[in-house]
């Protein structure tokens, strides 16, 4: 993982290297940034956000400007936190989707969040990419091996799929009651460090992404912990209503 600065901060995968045909992002919570009139500050590019909607869609032009995305050409999903996952092939915004699959060239996918994972997966030798929101209910709720499966339908591999998952929240900062933490498997929940139980996210989804077939070299986990970081990240969990939302964005180069 490496931070680039165009006009904002972004995070770029490290896995991306070697790759010519894919481009891929993560927004960073540009706090530096500013407009007249602002709600939130910093990059906020969420409309579920008590932000003026024509301020964040003035916020989501000026990225795609910065990294050279059509923003025409950008789908988004109307996350839910649903495990439904849509194989697109346009622009536009998806309604109750939380994962995005497409083989067009030059369609960017988008996913945002402030807590939650964004995880990022291509082949790029079979042209398959899927951005997928993988908070505690997706995770659960397998939207990680749905959305491998709909790359597999449309050609991917998962011998050759490569994965960056965003920053999000860590086992420290990821308390959760009773009722959550019986949901996943007990090798990620800490019952013994802390008073209530702690969830292990980034080490479920590397265990679902590994159940996959997906090889341990082709993943990208991002240590970073959204919670722990005000100045990089925005997360719900600290800052409440008043958080805004980082995107994660993907492409197959034309």
């Amino acid at each position: 993982m490496k931070n680039l600065k165009t006009d904002f901060s972004v995070i770029v995968p490290r896995i991306l290297r070697d790759e010519k045909d894919i481009r891929a992002w993560f927004t960073l919570k540009n706090q530096e940034f500013e407009r007249p009139g602002q709600a939130i500050a910093g990059l906020n590019l969420g409309f579920n956000t008590p932000e003026n909607k024509e301020q964040v869609a003035r916020n989501r032009l000026a990225l795609l400007s910065s990294l050279d995305i059509d923003s025409d050409w950008v789908a988004y999903a109307d996350q839910v936190h649903s495990n439904r996952v849509q194989f697109v092939t346009e622009g536009g915004t998806y309604p109750s989707t939380d994962g995005l699959v497409t083989k067009v060239p030059g369609l960017t996918l988008a996913i945002q969040v402030a807590d939650c994972a964004a995880v990022l997966l291509w082949d790029a030798e079979n042209k398959v990419i899927a951005a997928l929101h993988a908070g505690w209910r997706g995770a659960v709720g397998d939207i990680i091996p749905r959305g491998i499966k709909k790359m597999k339908e449309q050609g991917a591999e998962a011998s050759k799929i490569k994965s960056f998952v965003s920053p999000c929240l860590s086992l420290k900062n990821f308390e959760v009651g009773i009722e959550v933490a019986d949901q996943f498997p007990d090798q990620f929940v800490n019952n013994t460090d802390f008073e209530k139980p702690h969830v292990d996210l980034k080490s479920f989804i590397r265990h679902q992404l590994l159940d996959k077939g997906i090889p341990g070299n082709q993943i990208e986990i991002c240590e970073e912990c959204t919670i722990g970081e005000a100045e990089k990240f925005y997360s719900y969990r600290r800052e409440g209503n008043k958080s805004g939302r980082m995107l994660a964005l993907i492409q197959i180069s034309e």
